[in-house]
């Protein structure tokens, strides 16, 4: 696959892939918790419970990462 992403929207594109997967895995694990069971409703309760939360994590990891790396710099040792 060619590069398609502009760099100067690397850091966007990082925080949209991570919160896809993360809160997909994470909403999964909740939902099948939640209900004990995997059933022909277990997809939309999941999709839905995904959706959800992506809305949240999305904006969320975008205001928070930079917050992140500034609190990293300072207690990250070089070398």
């Amino acid at each position: 696959m060619r590069p398609f992403v502009p760099k100067r929207v690397e850091q966007v594109a990082f925080g949209f892939l991570l919160t896809c997967f993360m809160t997909f895995i994470v909403s999964g694990i909740a939902t099948f918790l939640a209900i004990q069971r995997v059933d022909a409703g277990f997809a939309s309760l999941w999709f839905t419970a995904w959706m959800s939360s992506w809305a949240v994590a999305f904006p969320s990891v975008l205001v928070v990462a930079p917050l992140v790396r500034r609190i990293l710099r300072r207690i990250v040792i070089d070398g």
